[in-house]
């Protein structure tokens, strides 16, 4: 469902969640891990929008935190599983992570001897991350298996006799990718690791599994983990987090003013750098409903953020109709990787938030202000 016809209201910006499309995606999830045997969990690090979490945790079977906020984020909001991965704990931190988390993997052996017994003894199941070094993509920003990675123990750097209390294995390498690229991957790790895998109870095959996308050879996965469970016979777990909200989001902005330097600029009220931040880091060209690319249809403008920064532009997209100030632009895919890194920089307002329920209607979730602004700063 493209919400166009309920923008004539709302406030500017705001990012809209259209439940339906979320809960599609949820549905294929657990429908897959139903069919693989395996427990798929959200990867907050995409999607951290934890009044949307009751619908979740309907399908999955918990989260996946990067470090202490988002692990309590998870155990508070979600419950289920609390897995947490990071490349380093702080002292400060991990007494207060035994509390909410039940897996925690650590990125290297030193950082299991100087907090592993600690886990133990509080309960914890526990993993080690390994790196296979094995890159199926072209994003090195992106990439956890790019030369000199600090993500990951390298089997030149593994030690084979594994410590007592280590009873997973985690790898993650893929990006927006398909089961192709798992296919490939997990050959290596068999390669390199497999040899430790009969000491083992899981395996986490971490996320970039872009299981939701349409194209995604959704078979091929499940094939993929059922060979394995079935030869190690170890608990498979996923961790998505693009798949959750792939597609369900939305950010409205509107065009606040129009000005001419050998092109037509459009001023927006929304930011790349503050509000889509992937535009200019990954970067990328997100879809705007009824706008095409530029030349294709009559009238071409270039879209920029209101900031100070020269580069804080969306791209150059065409119209029907020239754009006029106070018209609303619906930018697509915008569940994922925008609430959890947007910015209020040069005090840029965050957007609304708001969901886009299954009766059709339009709820605002969460309205920021000047003191959202201020109390980050001191």
């Amino acid at each position: 469902m493209e919400p166009i016809s309920l923008l004539q209201n709302i406030h500017t910006p705001a990012y809209i969640i259209d439940e339906a499309t979320l809960t599609d995606n949820l549905c294929l999830l657990s429908e897959v891990a139903s069919a693989a045997s395996c427990k798929v969990l959200l990867a907050q690090k995409a999607f951290s929008m934890y009044s949307l979490y009751p619908l979740c945790s309907r399908y999955l079977c918990g989260t996946a935190a990067s470090g202490l906020y988002e692990a309590r984020l998870g155990h508070d909001h979600f419950g289920g599983e609390t897995h947490v991965f990071s490349p380093a704990y702080t002292d400060h931190d991990f007494d207060s992570l035994l509390s909410v988390a039940d897996h925690i993997v650590f990125n290297s052996f030193s950082q299991w001897e100087k907090f592993g017994k600690r886990a133990i003894s509080a309960g914890k199941i526990c993993g080690i991350r390994v790196n296979p070094e094995c890159s199926t993509q072209d994003h090195a920003i992106y990439d956890p298996c790019s030369p000199f990675s600090r993500l990951g123990v390298t089997r030149e750097n593994f030690r084979p006799e594994l410590p007592d209390g280590i009873t997973g294995l985690h790898f993650h390498t893929l990006c927006e990718q398909n089961s192709d690229a798992l296919e490939t991957t997990l050959a290596v790790f068999e390669e390199k690791f497999g040899e430790f895998l009969p000491r083992m109870k899981w395996v986490n095959f971490g996320g970039g599994h872009h299981i939701t996308r349409p194209g995604y050879d959704i078979d091929r996965l499940i094939s993929l983990i059922c060979r394995f469970r079935e030869k190690y016979d170890l608990e498979v777990y996923l961790e998505p987090g693009e798949a959750v909200g792939l597609n369900s989001g939305y950010l409205a902005a509107s065009v606040i003013d129009i000005i001419d330097n050998k092109m037509p600029i459009a001023i927006l009220d929304t930011s790349a750098a503050c509000h889509m931040p992937d535009i200019l880091e990954m970067p990328y060209r997100p879809r705007i409903i009824d706008a095409g690319e530029p030349g294709e249809k009559q009238y071409t403008f270039r879209l920029g953020g209101p900031t100070c920064l020269a580069g804080d532009i969306l791209g150059d997209y065409s119209f029907d109709k020239p754009l006029t100030v106070g018209d609303v632009l619906l930018f697509c895919d915008m569940a994922i990787y925008t609430m959890v890194k947007n910015n209020t920089f040069n005090g840029i307002p965050l957007p609304d938030i708001a969901v886009l329920n299954t009766d059709g209607n339009l709820s605002t979730v969460r309205s920021f202000g000047y003191e959202d602004f201020r109390s980050r700063l001191s």
